[in-house]
Order: structure tokens, then sequence, then C-alpha cells
């Protein structure tokens, strides 16, 4: 039997391919603006993300449009591919908003892969893209230290435009910055992170200057962000996974409860076509926990997606997480034999917070009871060895819960979009009485982010957006 020709590519190394079909054939351009991306890496998967453009910059309409063709993936564990497989050729339509996304499956724990995007215009005429890495997560049982860093909260409008985009922090960016993107990536790569988890925020689609409602809108605010230098090449070089917050799912302290545009399952769908975060074809939840060598592992929390409202008077019945993913939640951590256990959240428990948000398990309105509950829960249950990390807030801290959890917030990733935080005790707090202990929060506004090394020891360290250490914990 003759196999389909999309089954041979799958089996065939590229250089099987004719050299003859490597380069573009067409005078029409065909790109990668917005460079490659990896997500969801486990010990044996990983999901490989492309755009197709017609250009590498922005357009007179402030975006970057996407350009019909065909892509396939690379890879091996071979730099110079020596030995590779690729995927089957996809087809890049304005249906996905020209994003191609595949699964690599059966691959090898702690082990670097190699991989590039062959693409053109039809199968008969392409060419490769940059060579990327990734590394797969180490065994369970591996006794293998991991290094990973927390972002959140990049603001473009902000970033580019400073005072007249409603900075709320320093301007910072130089023109050469505002040209290659936010400085942290270029700090973040230079620590050489095994992994990045982007809390939310990863977009403001609710800025004053420019509200995204309609979907060629949402779009837009994804492409001008990710076609920056630093970003394609942080991320060629970097695997990820993403939460989302607010302002990349509808607007700020959205839930689900009204009519305004965007809608929320608008919100839920534009998020997970823009980033690798499921397989193609597969509806999954976004809350997930990922087992990561001997010593640890993490929980990532949807924090938006089953959300009772937030106007909701607060008590046993309102719930940010949801009934279903708060019991998964419980279930998942009491089988766990990680020594370090990690929750990762776009939004903070402990906090403190502004006194006037509903939003978020720290509020005094919001939805603190399910917080208290769950921190009693895991005080009963003896699960020991537990930190919280979280993203939305604007700024930098390490705090500390009456119950003894302790917070850490990765703070916002770029000075633009900084300010200065709120006290324990202060009276526009959450937290007036002071019960809240903060051994550290940022002294000026600052961007940044939050590196986490595990091994036997756990170190949690703050860094500014160019690379200055500010803070550093070990437990």
């Amino acid at each position: 039997m003759k196999l389909p020709r999309r089954t041979i590519l799958k089996m065939l190394p590229l250089s099987a391919i004719p050299a003859s079909q490597l380069a573009a054939s067409t005078s029409e351009q065909l790109c990668l603006g917005q460079g490659t991306i990896c997500g969801e890496v486990t010990q044996s998967t990983a999901l490989l993300q492309t755009r197709l453009t017609s250009a590498t910059e922005l357009d007179a309409n402030g975006d970057l449009p996407g350009a019909n063709g065909v892509v396939c993936f690379e890879w091996s564990t071979e730099a110079d591919f020596g030995v590779a497989q690729c995927t089957p050729f996809q087809a890049a339509s304005d249906a996905q908003d020209f994003i191609v996304r595949a699964e690599l499956t059966t691959l090898k724990p702690n082990t670097t892969h190699y991989y590039r995007t062959v693409f053109g215009r039809s199968e008969k005429s392409v060419k490769p893209g940059p060579v990327c890495s990734f590394k797969t997560l180490p065994a369970e049982r591996a006794d293998t230290p991991v290094r990973f860093i927390v972002g959140s909260c990049m603001n473009y409008n902000k970033f580019m435009l400073g005072k007249n985009g409603r900075a709320s922090g320093p301007e910072t960016a130089t023109e050469e910055d505002k040209r290659l993107g936010f400085p942290s990536f270029e700090s973040m790569l230079k620590l050489n992170p095994d992994f990045f988890i982007g809390t939310g925020d990863i977009v403001y689609y609710d800025h004053p200057l420019r509200v995204a409602k309609t979907v060629p809108q949402l779009r837009l605010c994804w492409h001008e962000q990710f076609r920056f230098p630093r970003l394609i090449e942080f991320f060629r070089r970097v695997p990820t996974y993403w939460s989302k917050d607010d302002h990349d799912f509808r607007f700020n302290e959205s839930d689900n409860t009204s009519d305004e545009l965007p809608l929320p399952k608008t919100g839920i769908d534009i998020f997970r076509e823009q980033l690798p975060i499921t397989a193609p074809g597969v509806d999954k939840r976004t809350y997930r926990t990922h087992r990561v060598g001997k010593h640890l592992q993490i929980w990532l929390t949807e924090g938006r997606d089953y959300r009772s409202p937030n106007g909701m008077a607060d008590g046993p019945e309102k719930s940010l997480w949801g009934t279903e993913q708060r019991e998964w939640l419980k279930t998942t951590l009491k089988a766990s034999d990680a020594k370090w256990k990690i929750i990762i959240s776009p939004t903070p428990m402990v906090g403190p917070d502004d006194k006037k948000k509903i939003d978020n398990h720290a509020d005094i309105s919001g939805f603190r009871h399910e917080a208290d509950a769950f921190f009693a829960w895991l005080k009963e249950s003896k699960i020991d060895n537990l930190k919280l990390v979280c993203g939305d807030r604007h700024w930098q801290y390490h705090s500390i819960h009456p119950s003894g959890i302790e917070e850490f917030a990765c703070g916002a990733l770029n000075d633009e979009n900084s300010r200065m935080g709120v006290a324990p005790g202060a009276k526009n707090g959450s937290d007036p009485e002071a019960r809240i202990k903060q051994p550290f929060t940022s002294a000026t506004p600052l961007g940044g982010f939050l590196q986490i090394t595990a091994a036997e020891q756990l170190t949690l360290e703050h860094f500014d957006s160019r690379g200055n250490s500010l803070n550093r914990v070990t437990r």
C-alpha cells in the first residue's frame, strides 16, 4: 500500500527533501515574524508553535499581518539534525490566525531537543527557519536541580509610550529597547532558565488608549508584542507555560457575568489560540500540574474560567477556582511526594492588596473565605514545604500569611507598568490590622521577575528588569 504523502514526510528527515525545495520560490515575502515558541514541556511531550507572517515589522495599522502557507517542524536530539524527524505539514490559514501548532511525543526525559520550522507557500517550496531548542523535564525520581523564571504583567502601551501611555512606573525604555522589546527578556535569558512561566496579563486588551473588543483587535495585541526580537530570541531557547488573568481574558477585574465585549468564550478561545497550552484539536482544562524531577512539583491554576461573580457576597458558596478545580488541587497536593510544592497563581492569595479590589483571594470583599479555608486545609492535611507564587500585582514582595504560608509576587515585567506596593497595616490595603508579615517588598517602582531554583534546597530570588538581584530567600 502506498503511504499518504503526509505520513511519509512525518517519517523522513529534512535531508530527504530535495534541496531544490528548501528555498522559497515566490516573490511575495513569507516570514516567521513572531518566531517560534515551545510550550507545555513534560518528560516525554512538547508543543511547538509558529505563525506565518508577510513581514517582520508592524504595518501602518500597527499589526503584523499573517500569511498563507504550510508548516512542519523538524526536530532532533542532535544539534546538526544528523538524525531528525518531521511532523506532518499543516496549513497556516486565517481561521487560526495563521498559527500552526504540533505536538511532539515519545521524547526522552531531561534531554535537549533541537527543532526548526520548515515553511513555504506549498510543500514543494519550503525553507528551514532558525534552530531552536528546549529541554524536557527530568524524570520523576531524577535528582536534578531545576531553575525557572516566573513573570507577569507586560504592558505594551506603557512600555512604548511612557507617560503618554499612562505609565505608572519610571520611564526607562530607550529607543533601542522599544525596537528590541522588554529588557527583562534579555536579563532572563542570561540566567539560562530551564523554562519560563507567564502567569497572566501577558497582553492588555483594555488599555485606555486602545480598547480591544473584536477578534482582530484582540489578535493584534499578541502580534505587536510577540514580534519583539528579544522575545523571539528568548522563546527560541526557553520553553514556556502560560496562565491568563483579567487583562488577557477580557478587561480589568473581569468575571463571566457581563455582556461587555470581549465575551468570556472569546477571551478563553483567543488565549488558547495564541499560546501553546493545548495540543491541536484538544479541548482540555487549563489548570494542571507538572512533576519536575525528584524535588519539585508545580501547579498552575485557572483563575477566570470557573469563578463566581466578583460582586457575590463572600462565603462558602463563593469560589475563584470552582469546586472541581479546588478538589483537584487538594487531591493532587495530597498525592504528591515532591519535597517542594509550588502553586503558581495569576492572582495573590496572601497580599496585601488594595482595599478597593474584590477579584482575588487576598481581597476583603473578594474570595478570602476560600483562601482561608484552603490554608486551614493545608495545615490540617499536613501539606508541608508549599509556597505560593503570584502575578497580577505590579510590585514584588515576599509575604507570610498568619498561617505561615509564604507568597512571592513576581511583579510586572516592565518598569513602566510597575508601582509601589501596599504594606501590611496600610489603611488603604487588604490587611489593615497588619496580620501579614512582609520580609521584602519593592523599595521603589521597578519591573522585574522571580527566579526559582529547586534542589534539596529551594531558592527564590527577585530580580529587576536589568538583571540585578534584589532579594534572595533559601529554604
